[in-house]
């Protein structure tokens, strides 16, 4: 297993903003899981940004949501 690759994910996303993050820790799981399930790497890296994306956005806006009720 290389470590560069992984190495340079981590750098992305800790560099990265909320919605940007979930982008990049979603492409770098779902290109994994792609990878895995008969090479299909940069399918699962496109489709996991896509949902990592969303599910930033949308934690995001239940955080604002709580914290306008309080």
């Amino acid at each position: 297993m290389k470590l560069g690759p992984l190495a340079l994910a981590l750098a992305i996303v800790s560099s990265a903003g909320a919605a940007d993050a979930g982008c990049v820790k979603g492409a770098v799981v779902g290109g994994v899981a792609g990878h895995f399930a008969h090479h299909h790497a940069l399918a699962g890296a496109a489709i996991g940004c896509v949902v990592g994306h969303h599910m930033a956005v949308d934690k995001h806006r239940r955080e604002a949501l709580a914290r306008q009720r309080h």
